[in-house]
């Protein structure tokens, strides 16, 4: 139920995008994690998602030194990069179901000073 929950959060999320109500920022970074899904069926849906981003960052010299850093507080390579690129864009709102990566976010909000949180409670919170 909560996975169904969350897509329609994503989902409804994405319509304010389209509707250029939102802006949605993505990266390089999730460019080369939808490269890896090993569904091919799966991996043209996240092509086709993605490309509906309002913005993409590329991956720049400032933004991996900064996921070094973060990387040194337990976050992976990856997840590093995903919240730096969020930072250096000055978001305000970085969106993950990941319940372990909003958690070591939320221990480490004095280093990393980013609201993130999953997009069912987000999209609860602004509407």
């Amino acid at each position: 139920m909560r996975v169904h929950l969350e897509a329609e959060a994503v989902l409804g999320i994405i319509r304010q995008v389209e509707q250029a109500e939102w802006t949605w920022v993505s990266s390089d970074a999730v460019l080369y994690e939808i490269s890896k899904t090993p569904n091919e069926e799966r991996k043209e849906r996240l092509w086709s998602l993605e490309s509906g981003a309002s913005l993409r960052l590329e991956l720049t010299e400032a933004i991996y030194q900064e996921a070094e850093k973060i990387q040194q507080l337990g976050f992976t390579a990856l997840d590093a990069l995903h919240i730096s690129c969020a930072r250096m864009a000055d978001v305000d709102v970085f969106l993950s179901t990941d319940d372990k990566l909003l958690k070591k976010v939320r221990q480490h909000i004095g280093e990393i000073e980013l609201h993130a949180v999953n997009p069912l409670a987000w999209l609860q919170e602004v509407i």
